[in-house]
């Protein structure tokens, strides 16, 4: 015979509910039990009836601290193997909790777990009580003629009884599902702890991903897009110098066209260095910033002392603040004759200045790049401040921390 398949999950969850509940009474129960027993030796020690009282009272005592963390792993088992409910082993941290959990909660699970375990063992009993009736000798029957009455009231609370047993059953183990999680693993603060990781190690995984797409489009303009452009203008100045017999229309036209190629080359170079420079990777921030600085639109004194490179990322976050830094001193501060770059190393902070003797006033809510600027720096954990007074000096300081 087929079993319905939804009769076959309710028996199947019906099982594990059980075992559950079956594996969970006697867990519960030792801890009572021991407090039960210490509680006695207490009020012996305090009427002075037995003299040993005291020294198996510490005895109890140690014994019940000492299966604190052993009921704890052997609820986590049960949660995890018979629930699919992970809870972190929380070991010797958080007694308190764990011993609460034991006396106070376990008593009531207990309870619970020992009245859902033996109600069906109940309620089978008292569903068959015609079959026990008719078992016992036919004098008790005779001599008990009412006996009918009461066995058939009895085999109803018996299958009430059972009838009751899955929800029973399925309500408790939902209680400790919600309860136990909660009072025996991590607590708000390690949880908060553990969501600031998590979030930490995503973010650097983020910037990972995308410095390396930086140089990939990089590395893809700079093989592909501008090589072509490259060979464009060669052939365009090639048509130029050898083709002399054509009119000046058309060579007008060339000499446009090659104009424009080399201008495009300029301008990709600059969205190539923009994106991310390969000198940067290849000779490390000074030289890269030594870069920016010679084709700076004023004179820019740098200073570069760095003792070993820091990360690859942080590197790049310098780089884009430096070039965005002299790039506004460029556009909104006409008035500057100098710039001053200083990047420095103290134990695991990366520091670097950016100051120039413009007329300061520099606002960031004026679509000067600085929010997106601060923004970037604060990508790496990293800190901006800017110092612009009316009448000048402009001083941007960000701070990058960098273990490696």
């Amino acid at each position: 015979m087929k079993i319905p398949p939804r009769l076959r999950r309710a028996c199947t969850r019906l099982t594990r509910d059980l075992s559950f509940l079956a594996l969970g009474a006697p867990l519960h129960l030792l801890m009572g039990f021991l407090l039960f027993m210490a509680f006695g030796l207490v009020w012996e020690t305090v009427a002075g009836n037995d003299s040993s009282a005291p020294v198996m009272l510490g005895f109890l005592l140690v014994l019940a601290a000492l299966c604190v963390p052993a009921l704890t792993v052997a609820h986590v088992w049960r949660f995890r193997r018979l629930l699919g409910i992970g809870i972190p082993r929380p070991g010797w941290r958080r007694p308190g909790r764990q011993f609460g959990y034991h006396c106070l909660a376990g008593a009531l699970f207990g309870t619970l777990e020992a009245l859902a375990v033996g109600l069906p063992a109940a309620g089978l009993t008292a569903a068959l009580t015609c079959v026990w009736v008719y078992a016992l000798p036919w004098q008790w029957r005779i001599s008990h003629l009412g006996y009918s009455t009461q066995a058939a009231y009895l085999s109803a609370a018996g299958l009430i009884a059972l009838a009751g047993v899955p929800s029973l059953a399925a309500a408790v183990v939902r209680l400790e599902s919600h309860l136990t999680p909660a009072l025996l693993g991590h607590s708000r603060e390690e949880d908060l702890v553990r969501r600031v990781e998590d979030l930490t190690e995503s973010r650097a995984g983020a910037l990972d991903a995308a410095h390396a797409e930086r140089r990939r489009i990089e590395r893809d303009l700079h093989d592909g897009a501008q090589q072509r452009l490259v060979s464009l203008a060669l052939n365009l100045g090639l048509a130029r110098a050898t083709l002399v017999d054509l009119p000046p229309e058309a060579r007008e036209v060339i000499d446009t066209a090659h104009r424009e190629a080399k201008e495009a080359i300029e301008e990709l170079n600059s969205l190539v260095r923009g994106l991310h420079p390969a000198v940067l990777d290849e000779l490390g921030l000074d030289a890269a910033l030594s870069g920016l600085a010679a084709r700076a639109p004023l004179p820019v004194r740098l200073w570069v002392d760095l003792p070993r490179r820091p990360a690859p990322a942080v590197e790049a976050v310098a780089y884009f603040v430096v070039s965005e830094a002299l790039t506004n001193v460029a556009k909104h501060a006409p008035d500057a004759t100098r710039a001053e770059v200083t990047v420095t190393r103290l134990g695991g902070i990366l520091r670097v200045v950016i100051t120039d003797d413009g007329l300061g006033g520099a606002d960031p809510a004026q679509g000067s790049g600085l929010p997106g600027l601060a923004q970037r720096v604060r990508s790496v954990d990293g800190t901006f401040r800017m110092s612009s007074p009316v009448g000048g000096p402009t001083m941007m300081s960000v701070e990058l921390p960098c273990q490696s």
